[in-house]
Protein backbone atom coordinates (compact mmCIF):
# COMPACT_ATOMS: atom_id res chain seq x y z
CA UNK A 1 0.00 0.00 0.00
CA UNK A 2 0.82 3.53 -0.84
CA UNK A 3 2.46 5.51 2.20
CA UNK A 4 3.61 8.75 2.44
CA UNK A 5 5.68 9.95 -0.40
CA UNK A 6 8.89 9.98 1.28
CA UNK A 7 8.55 8.57 4.34
CA UNK A 8 10.74 12.05 6.03
CA UNK A 9 8.95 15.58 7.21
CA UNK A 10 9.87 17.96 4.07
CA UNK A 11 10.87 21.52 5.06
CA UNK A 12 7.37 22.38 3.23
CA UNK A 13 5.77 20.73 6.18
CA UNK A 14 7.72 22.22 8.77
CA UNK A 15 7.27 25.99 7.27
CA UNK A 16 3.30 24.99 7.40
CA UNK A 17 2.91 23.02 10.76
CA UNK A 18 1.44 26.05 12.54
CA UNK A 19 -0.48 26.98 9.47
CA UNK A 20 -4.38 26.25 9.35
CA UNK A 21 -7.58 27.97 10.68
CA UNK A 22 -7.40 27.99 14.39
CA UNK A 23 -11.43 26.60 14.70
CA UNK A 24 -11.21 23.95 11.96
CA UNK A 25 -7.71 22.55 12.95
CA UNK A 26 -9.24 22.23 16.67
CA UNK A 27 -12.56 20.61 15.98
CA UNK A 28 -10.58 17.60 13.52
CA UNK A 29 -7.97 17.25 16.18
CA UNK A 30 -11.17 16.74 18.39
CA UNK A 31 -12.87 14.27 15.69
CA UNK A 32 -9.51 12.43 14.77
CA UNK A 33 -9.27 11.76 18.73
CA UNK A 34 -13.08 10.02 18.53
CA UNK A 35 -12.67 7.79 15.76
CA UNK A 36 -11.04 4.07 16.77
CA UNK A 37 -9.15 4.49 13.15
CA UNK A 38 -6.85 1.09 13.96
CA UNK A 39 -9.78 -1.08 14.14
CA UNK A 40 -11.45 0.80 10.72
CA UNK A 41 -8.28 0.30 8.88
CA UNK A 42 -8.29 -3.92 10.23
CA UNK A 43 -11.62 -3.66 7.96
CA UNK A 44 -10.92 -2.02 4.78
CA UNK A 45 -7.29 -4.32 4.85
CA UNK A 46 -8.42 -7.66 4.81
CA UNK A 47 -10.55 -6.61 1.47
CA UNK A 48 -8.61 -8.88 -1.22
CA UNK A 49 -7.52 -5.33 -3.22
CA UNK A 50 -5.61 -4.58 -0.29
CA UNK A 51 -4.67 -7.83 1.44
CA UNK A 52 -2.50 -9.37 -1.51
CA UNK A 53 0.13 -7.16 -1.44
CA UNK A 54 0.30 -7.76 2.65
CA UNK A 55 0.73 -11.45 1.45
CA UNK A 56 3.49 -10.19 -1.13
CA UNK A 57 5.15 -7.10 -0.79
CA UNK A 58 6.81 -7.87 -4.19
CA UNK A 59 3.57 -8.06 -5.84
CA UNK A 60 3.94 -6.09 -9.25
CA UNK A 61 0.94 -3.67 -10.27
CA UNK A 62 -0.19 -0.23 -8.61
CA UNK A 63 -0.88 -0.43 -5.26
CA UNK A 64 -3.82 1.10 -2.87
CA UNK A 65 -3.29 4.27 -1.04
CA UNK A 66 -3.17 3.71 2.43
CA UNK A 67 -6.11 2.87 3.24
CA UNK A 68 -5.92 5.43 6.32
CA UNK A 69 -5.90 8.15 4.33
CA UNK A 70 -8.49 7.05 2.35
CA UNK A 71 -10.79 6.55 5.60
CA UNK A 72 -10.17 9.98 6.81
CA UNK A 73 -10.90 11.41 4.00
CA UNK A 74 -14.07 9.68 3.57
CA UNK A 75 -15.10 11.26 7.27
CA UNK A 76 -14.37 14.35 6.33
CA UNK A 77 -16.65 14.00 2.90
CA UNK A 78 -19.54 13.13 5.69
CA UNK A 79 -18.73 15.76 8.29
CA UNK A 80 -17.61 18.65 5.47
CA UNK A 81 -20.61 17.43 2.89
CA UNK A 82 -18.09 16.82 -0.10
CA UNK A 83 -18.37 15.24 -3.12
CA UNK A 84 -15.80 13.34 -4.71
CA UNK A 85 -14.39 16.75 -7.03
CA UNK A 86 -14.54 19.09 -4.31
CA UNK A 87 -12.73 16.40 -1.68
CA UNK A 88 -9.67 16.28 -4.25
CA UNK A 89 -9.72 19.71 -4.61
CA UNK A 90 -10.36 20.11 -0.73
CA UNK A 91 -6.95 18.38 -0.39
CA UNK A 92 -4.72 20.20 -2.53
CA UNK A 93 -6.30 23.20 -1.16
CA UNK A 94 -6.69 22.95 2.63
CA UNK A 95 -3.52 22.80 5.10
CA UNK A 96 -5.72 21.70 7.81
CA UNK A 97 -7.65 18.92 5.59
CA UNK A 98 -4.25 17.44 4.04
CA UNK A 99 -2.92 17.46 7.39
CA UNK A 100 -5.85 15.55 9.27
CA UNK A 101 -5.49 12.41 6.57
CA UNK A 102 -1.50 12.40 7.06
CA UNK A 103 -1.07 13.59 3.30
CA UNK A 104 2.62 15.19 3.61
CA UNK A 105 3.27 18.32 0.79
CA UNK A 106 4.96 15.88 -1.50
CA UNK A 107 2.47 13.22 -1.39
CA UNK A 108 0.35 12.47 -4.43
CA UNK A 109 -3.44 13.69 -3.66
CA UNK A 110 -6.26 10.99 -4.11
CA UNK A 111 -8.04 12.01 -7.35
CA UNK A 112 -12.12 11.82 -7.52
CA UNK A 113 -11.74 8.27 -9.47
CA UNK A 114 -9.54 7.04 -6.52
CA UNK A 115 -12.57 7.85 -3.94
CA UNK A 116 -15.30 6.47 -6.42
CA UNK A 117 -13.18 2.66 -6.31
CA UNK A 118 -12.79 2.81 -2.51
CA UNK A 119 -16.50 3.37 -2.01
CA UNK A 120 -17.65 0.80 -4.23
CA UNK A 121 -15.08 -1.40 -2.50
CA UNK A 122 -16.25 -0.96 0.80
CA UNK A 123 -20.54 -0.85 -0.63
CA UNK A 124 -19.83 -4.19 -2.00
CA UNK A 125 -17.96 -5.80 0.62
CA UNK A 126 -20.54 -4.76 3.17
CA UNK A 127 -18.32 -2.74 5.28
CA UNK A 128 -20.99 0.26 5.56
CA UNK A 129 -22.64 -1.52 8.09
CA UNK A 130 -19.19 -3.14 9.49
CA UNK A 131 -17.91 0.37 9.76
CA UNK A 132 -20.68 1.77 11.41
CA UNK A 133 -21.03 -1.52 14.18
CA UNK A 134 -17.17 -0.99 14.97
CA UNK A 135 -18.02 3.16 16.26
CA UNK A 136 -21.42 2.17 17.80
CA UNK A 137 -19.13 -0.48 19.92
CA UNK A 138 -16.21 2.14 20.14
CA UNK A 139 -18.98 4.56 21.61
CA UNK A 140 -20.38 1.78 23.96
CA UNK A 141 -17.28 0.76 25.33
CA UNK A 142 -16.55 4.80 26.79
CA UNK A 143 -19.63 4.47 28.50
CA UNK A 144 -21.32 7.66 26.27
CA UNK A 145 -24.71 5.38 25.58
CA UNK A 146 -27.45 6.03 28.19
CA UNK A 147 -29.22 2.69 27.55
CA UNK A 148 -32.53 3.94 29.08
CA UNK A 149 -34.75 2.87 26.15
CA UNK A 150 -35.09 3.16 22.13
CA UNK A 151 -36.14 6.25 19.97
CA UNK A 152 -37.57 5.21 16.38
CA UNK A 153 -37.96 7.77 13.59
CA UNK A 154 -37.94 8.25 10.28
CA UNK A 155 -36.89 10.94 8.01
CA UNK A 156 -36.96 11.91 3.91
CA UNK A 157 -33.72 12.59 2.17
CA UNK A 158 -34.85 13.96 -1.18
CA UNK A 159 -33.84 12.13 -4.51
CA UNK A 160 -33.94 14.17 -7.88
CA UNK A 161 -36.91 13.31 -10.08
CA UNK A 162 -35.11 13.40 -12.95
CA UNK A 163 -36.09 14.57 -16.20
CA UNK A 164 -37.64 13.18 -19.50
CA UNK A 165 -34.77 12.18 -22.13
CA UNK A 166 -36.77 12.75 -25.37
CA UNK A 167 -37.52 9.12 -26.02
CA UNK A 168 -40.71 6.38 -25.24
CA UNK A 169 -40.48 3.17 -23.92
CA UNK A 170 -42.42 0.19 -26.14
CA UNK A 171 -45.60 0.94 -24.59
CA UNK A 172 -45.14 4.82 -25.75
CA UNK A 173 -44.58 6.37 -22.08
CA UNK A 174 -41.91 8.53 -22.05
CA UNK A 175 -38.43 7.89 -20.60
CA UNK A 176 -36.95 9.75 -18.02
CA UNK A 177 -33.46 9.95 -15.64
CA UNK A 178 -36.21 9.40 -12.43
CA UNK A 179 -34.49 6.73 -10.13
CA UNK A 180 -36.96 3.82 -10.33
CA UNK A 181 -36.11 2.46 -6.52
CA UNK A 182 -36.84 5.83 -4.96
CA UNK A 183 -40.34 6.82 -4.00
CA UNK A 184 -42.99 9.25 -3.91
CA UNK A 185 -44.96 10.13 -0.61
CA UNK A 186 -46.43 13.07 0.66
CA UNK A 187 -45.75 14.40 4.75
CA UNK A 188 -48.13 18.00 5.53
CA UNK A 189 -49.54 18.29 1.75
CA UNK A 190 -46.23 18.29 0.37
CA UNK A 191 -44.93 15.99 -1.90
CA UNK A 192 -41.25 14.06 -1.95
CA UNK A 193 -39.69 11.38 -3.93
CA UNK A 194 -36.23 10.44 -2.57
CA UNK A 195 -35.64 7.19 0.37
CA UNK A 196 -36.46 7.19 4.02
CA UNK A 197 -33.74 6.95 6.58
CA UNK A 198 -34.83 4.95 9.71
CA UNK A 199 -33.27 5.24 13.25
CA UNK A 200 -33.07 3.71 16.57
CA UNK A 201 -31.77 6.35 18.74
CA UNK A 202 -30.30 6.18 22.05
CA UNK A 203 -31.26 8.37 25.05
CA UNK A 204 -28.23 9.81 24.55
CA UNK A 205 -28.82 11.02 21.08
CA UNK A 206 -26.63 8.15 19.11
CA UNK A 207 -28.19 6.44 16.46
CA UNK A 208 -28.39 2.70 17.00
CA UNK A 209 -29.20 1.20 14.27
CA UNK A 210 -30.02 2.41 10.55
CA UNK A 211 -32.27 0.93 7.69
CA UNK A 212 -33.19 2.52 4.35
CA UNK A 213 -35.89 2.01 2.19
CA UNK A 214 -37.71 3.72 -0.72
CA UNK A 215 -39.71 7.25 0.55
CA UNK A 216 -42.93 5.18 0.31
CA UNK A 217 -42.13 2.84 2.93
CA UNK A 218 -44.50 3.75 5.69
CA UNK A 219 -42.60 4.66 9.15
CA UNK A 220 -43.62 1.68 10.59
CA UNK A 221 -42.85 -1.20 8.23
CA UNK A 222 -39.23 -1.04 9.61
CA UNK A 223 -39.50 -0.47 12.84
CA UNK A 224 -39.33 -4.30 14.81
CA UNK A 225 -35.48 -4.87 13.09
CA UNK A 226 -34.43 -1.23 14.70
CA UNK A 227 -36.32 -2.73 18.36
CA UNK A 228 -35.96 -6.35 17.92
CA UNK A 229 -33.13 -6.01 21.15
CA UNK A 230 -34.93 -3.49 23.27
CA UNK A 231 -35.31 -4.64 26.81
CA UNK A 232 -36.13 -1.56 28.71
CA UNK A 233 -38.71 1.30 26.51
CA UNK A 234 -39.76 2.09 22.97
CA UNK A 235 -40.43 5.67 22.25
CA UNK A 236 -42.25 6.48 18.98
CA UNK A 237 -44.85 8.96 17.79
CA UNK A 238 -48.08 8.16 16.57
CA UNK A 239 -47.06 7.04 13.17
CA UNK A 240 -45.82 3.43 15.33
CA UNK A 241 -48.99 3.53 16.94
CA UNK A 242 -50.74 0.20 16.89
CA UNK A 243 -52.31 -1.74 20.04
CA UNK A 244 -51.04 -5.02 18.74
CA UNK A 245 -47.26 -3.48 18.67
CA UNK A 246 -47.94 -2.53 22.64
CA UNK A 247 -49.09 -5.26 23.54
CA UNK A 248 -45.80 -7.49 21.96
CA UNK A 249 -43.96 -4.64 23.55
CA UNK A 250 -45.30 -5.66 27.07
CA UNK A 251 -45.09 -8.99 26.72
CA UNK A 252 -41.34 -9.29 26.62
CA UNK A 253 -41.69 -6.82 29.58
CA UNK A 254 -40.72 -3.49 27.59
CA UNK A 255 -42.47 -0.22 28.30
CA UNK A 256 -44.32 0.48 25.12
CA UNK A 257 -44.15 4.69 25.12
CA UNK A 258 -45.53 5.62 21.94
CA UNK A 259 -47.48 8.41 21.40
CA UNK A 260 -51.32 7.72 21.29
CA UNK A 261 -53.66 8.94 18.44
CA UNK A 262 -57.53 9.04 18.46
CA UNK A 263 -59.05 6.07 17.35
CA UNK A 264 -62.19 6.00 14.80
CA UNK A 265 -64.90 6.89 16.47
CA UNK A 266 -62.61 9.09 19.43
CA UNK A 267 -63.33 12.61 19.82
CA UNK A 268 -60.11 13.29 21.89
CA UNK A 269 -57.66 11.58 23.72
CA UNK A 270 -58.42 11.36 27.33
CA UNK A 271 -56.49 13.52 30.06
CA UNK A 272 -54.10 10.27 30.99
CA UNK A 273 -53.30 10.17 27.49
CA UNK A 274 -52.85 13.54 26.91
CA UNK A 275 -50.33 13.66 29.65
CA UNK A 276 -48.80 10.36 28.36
CA UNK A 277 -47.92 11.88 24.85
CA UNK A 278 -46.51 14.79 26.58
CA UNK A 279 -44.42 12.70 28.55
CA UNK A 280 -43.12 10.33 25.65
CA UNK A 281 -42.61 13.48 23.49
CA UNK A 282 -39.91 14.98 25.67
CA UNK A 283 -38.00 11.70 25.59
CA UNK A 284 -38.90 11.30 21.88
CA UNK A 285 -37.53 14.45 20.75
CA UNK A 286 -34.12 13.11 21.16
CA UNK A 287 -34.95 10.40 18.17
CA UNK A 288 -34.91 14.19 15.70
CA UNK A 289 -32.01 15.76 16.82
CA UNK A 290 -29.71 13.05 14.69
CA UNK A 291 -31.79 14.44 11.97
CA UNK A 292 -31.00 18.44 12.59
CA UNK A 293 -27.57 17.56 13.51
CA UNK A 294 -26.77 15.41 10.03
CA UNK A 295 -29.02 18.17 8.22
CA UNK A 296 -27.81 21.80 9.28
CA UNK A 297 -24.36 20.53 10.28
CA UNK A 298 -23.34 18.47 7.63
CA UNK A 299 -25.95 19.12 5.06
CA UNK A 300 -27.17 16.31 4.65
CA UNK A 301 -30.22 16.98 2.83
CA UNK A 302 -30.61 15.45 -0.27
CA UNK A 303 -29.62 12.05 -2.38
CA UNK A 304 -26.21 11.79 -3.87
CA UNK A 305 -26.29 8.27 -5.57
CA UNK A 306 -28.89 6.45 -7.66
CA UNK A 307 -30.40 3.26 -6.61
CA UNK A 308 -31.54 1.69 -3.07
CA UNK A 309 -27.93 0.09 -2.33
CA UNK A 310 -25.72 2.75 -2.86
CA UNK A 311 -27.99 5.55 -0.94
CA UNK A 312 -28.55 2.82 2.02
CA UNK A 313 -24.56 3.04 1.94
CA UNK A 314 -24.02 6.90 1.75
CA UNK A 315 -26.71 6.83 4.76
CA UNK A 316 -25.07 4.59 6.89
CA UNK A 317 -21.82 6.12 6.69
CA UNK A 318 -23.44 9.45 7.35
CA UNK A 319 -24.89 7.91 10.58
CA UNK A 320 -21.59 6.35 11.81
CA UNK A 321 -19.76 10.00 11.20
CA UNK A 322 -22.99 11.88 12.73
CA UNK A 323 -22.06 9.30 16.00
CA UNK A 324 -18.61 10.52 15.90
CA UNK A 325 -18.98 13.86 16.09
CA UNK A 326 -21.69 13.19 18.44
CA UNK A 327 -19.28 11.09 20.50
CA UNK A 328 -17.04 13.72 20.99
CA UNK A 329 -19.68 16.19 22.04
CA UNK A 330 -20.59 13.94 24.71
CA UNK A 331 -17.34 12.98 25.92
CA UNK A 332 -16.51 17.03 26.45
CA UNK A 333 -19.59 17.43 28.08
CA UNK A 334 -18.68 15.46 31.21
Amino acid sequence: MKKRATGQTAFADLALATLGGPRTNALLDTLAAAVPWDKLVRLVVALPEYARYIEDPSRPGERPIDPLVMLRATMLQKWFNLSDPQVEEQLKDRISFRRFVGLSQADRTPDETTFVVFRRRLREAGLDQQIFDVVLKHIDAQGLLVKNGTIVDATIIGQSRGRKTGEKDEDGNDLTTRDAEAGFTQKHGTKYHGYKMHTATDTSGVITRVLVSPANDHDSKHVEPLIKDERRAVFADSAYSDQERRERLEKRGVLPAIIYKRNRGQAELSEWQKRFNRLVSKVRAIGEHPYAWMKRLMNFTACRYRGLRRNAYDFVMTAAAYNLRKSASLSAAR
